[in-house]
């Protein structure tokens, strides 16, 4: 599955016309994705019916907000909850733990709605201790390098990751996923979902060609519809 990461409107109906399976929408792909514009989500529904997650991040930087920036992030939940399929958020503490209070009080507010916490964990020293914290927050997935630079240099330890909690969240492996790599990505990890942005030029639109190359790569290690329903 390809989750694909759209910093404007026009790339996110572009990477659901080329196949993604679901759009993480943010802006300003410069400070690594930030909080969306209601009126991108908006134009988004009235073009696709593809799940889109949103990000909340109120600023671009650390991830230990200030009582007005959480403020803002509830805010922000709050006025994209009818629209949005789920979002995508991370707190930390000076400490760079995870803030527990603040992160759950935030999955409490998107409720229904499934939250995933971004690469703010890659941050936390002890990664696997903090999958455990993300787990008990009550995240459905986290996105995650391995705690490295890109996913390329994490690949064994998200390996890791998914064989002792993969039953119990879902791993989104991204950090420079890209044509060229995803299938080896996808083989030496065993993750379920991959993320990128798919931007091959300068600035921040999706190139629907790299989408298409993407998906044609992970068609072969999508399991039929029998088999994906025939625990039930």
């Amino acid at each position: 599955m390809l989750e694909i990461a759209c910093f404007n409107s026009a790339s996110a109906i572009t990477a659901a016309k080329a196949g993604a399976d679901r759009i993480e929408l943010c802006a300003d792909y410069a400070a690594g994705g930030v909080t969306p514009s209601f009126s991108a989500l908006q134009d988004i529904r009235k073009a696709t019916t593809i799940p889109v997650n949103v990000m909340i991040r109120p600023r671009e930087g650390n991830f230990n907000y200030s009582k007005e920036e959480f403020q803002q992030m509830k805010d922000a939940i709050a006025l994209f909850k009818p629209l949005a399929s789920g979002f995508v958020f991370g707190i930390l503490n000076f400490q760079h733990h995870l803030d527990d209070i603040r992160n759950r009080e935030l999955v409490q507010m998107a409720a229904p709605l499934p939250c995933t916490f971004h690469r703010a964990v890659d941050q936390v020293e002890e990664l696997e201790e903090a999958v455990e914290k993300v787990i008990e927050c009550g995240f459905k997935s986290v996105l995650t390098s391995g705690g490295m630079r890109s996913a390329a240099e994490g690949a064994e330890r998200v390996k890791r990751l998914q064989e002792a909690s993969g039953s119990w969240i879902t791993l989104i492996l991204g950090g420079g996923v890209r044509s060229t790599n995803v299938e080896d990505l996808k083989r030496r990890t065993g993750v379920q979902w991959l993320h990128s942005a798919a931007i091959t030029l300068p600035g921040e639109d999706v190139d629907d060609e790299e989408v298409r190359k993407m998906q044609e790569l992970l068609e072969p290690f999508q399991q039929p519809s029998s088999e994906l329903f025939s625990h039930v």
